[in-house]
């Protein structure tokens, strides 16, 4: 077995393992993917100062995310198609989210429904919501979520309409795949991919398919999908979203100052700062560099997570040094899922952690709540001189 010391090495593998349509899924970005590689690159522009002479016994990396315990502040993000990169992918992203310590988010277009994750694990996770056209459905949605005992709901904002991402048009992306001669071709190569799905009954939108009549294919299923996003999304609408649920609500896709403001007036109990992993609007500001204009906006009011480019415990602490109260990984853990299935997540969060662990001692950290912009060089123009 491949020595991982690094996120990176889990990619590699990753995009071996794993048929072309969704390694480019997931590893690509909308129309230029200038924001989705920003999200990365910016991180690099911080510098952690070395600090030497300080007692680093006794040290913990542990914290809270909306009251919840966890090992680190670091949830696993929302991933659409999750069970196509690895059989039964959400599943086992879950469980090794709950035996890690930290929250695991099951995306409304997730292969595995609800149920599927309800059923094969012991505490509750997290459920990611699309607002849909079909308001009965939504409510439905959200009822199943409660009957799962799902102990928050994030709602995503920024996709009321789909960014266009030219890697999955070209590769024409649907769940199950279009057989083009291009896509037999690559199936072809990745046949352990191939056995552990026929070994699993999921392999549709398990939170869609049963749930919505008249889909009774994979050809059905994209054109209902792609009709649904709701455009008219509002303020007001998330406000009756919010008393539907009756617990906790994170807003997910919060780009901007005023946006911030908003979520705060309408009760919500965390935001997170996040562009959609660069998927949705080309051109928009790298996550990390919105952060610190959201946390002036908020201040200590609400917590503020920050998802969007995070690879690495650097990047994890350069984030809550910056004044996130909690992170998000998306492509990491899906590198280590679709590299090693469960035991891959898990060696994602345990390099993640070290990195975080290691780091944090050394810039004379001893826990997470010490960790402010003390631990950061940064530079002076870095959120940038915009008009």
């Amino acid at each position: 077995m491949a020595v991982i010391t690094e996120i990176n090495d889990l990619k590699r593998i990753y995009e071996r393992r794993v048929p072309r349509m969704f390694y480019d899924y997931t590893e690509s970005g909308s129309w230029t993917e200038q924001t989705f590689r920003e999200n990365t690159s910016d991180f690099d522009q911080l510098r952690l100062r070395q600090r030497v002479a300080v007692d680093m016994t006794g040290r913990s990396t542990a914290g809270k995310m909306i009251g919840q315990d966890v090992t680190m502040p670091v949830a696993l993000a929302p991933v659409g198609l999750t069970g196509m990169q690895h059989a039964d992918g959400e599943i086992k992203a879950a469980k090794a989210a709950e035996e890690f310590g930290v929250p695991f988010t099951l995306s409304t277009m997730s292969i595995c429904s609800i149920e599927a994750v309800a059923e094969k694990t012991t505490k509750p996770f997290w459920f990611q919501l699309y607002t849909m056209k079909d308001e009965d459905f939504v409510r439905r949605l959200i009822e199943r979520a409660k009957a799962a005992k799902c102990s928050a709901l994030v709602i995503t904002l920024d996709l009321q309409i789909l960014g266009q991402r030219h890697k999955d048009l070209k590769n024409g992306l649907s769940a199950p795949p279009k057989l083009t001669a291009k896509t037999i071709a690559n199936l072809a190569t990745k046949w352990t991919w191939g056995l552990q799905m026929l070994g699993t009954k999921n392999r549709g939108f398990g939170n869609i398919v049963g749930h919505v009549d008249g889909i009774s294919d994979a050809a059905d299923l994209g054109a209902w999908t792609a009709e649904q996003f709701d455009p008219a999304l509002d303020w007001g609408k998330i406000a009756k979203i919010k008393e539907m649920w009756g617990g906790k609500v994170i807003l997910k896709g919060i780009l901007d100052a005023e946006d911030a403001k908003m979520a705060l007036k309408v009760g919500a109990d965390a935001i997170i700062v996040s562009n959609h992993g660069g998927r949705q609007l080309d051109g928009a500001m790298s996550s990390i560099k919105m952060l610190p204009s959201i946390l002036d906006a908020v201040g200590d009011q609400i917590e503020v997570h920050l998802d969007s480019g995070i690879r690495s415990g650097q990047d994890v602490l350069k984030a809550l040094a910056m004044g996130a109260s909690g992170t998000y990984i998306g492509r990491a853990f899906v590198y280590g899922l679709g590299a090693m299935g469960q035991a891959g997540v898990t060696r994602a969060l345990e390099v993640i952690h070290k990195e975080l662990d290691v780091s944090m001692a050394l810039c004379g950290k001893r826990v997470i709540s010490e960790l402010d912009q003390d631990v950061l060089l940064v530079p002076k123009d870095f959120s940038g001189d915009w008009r």
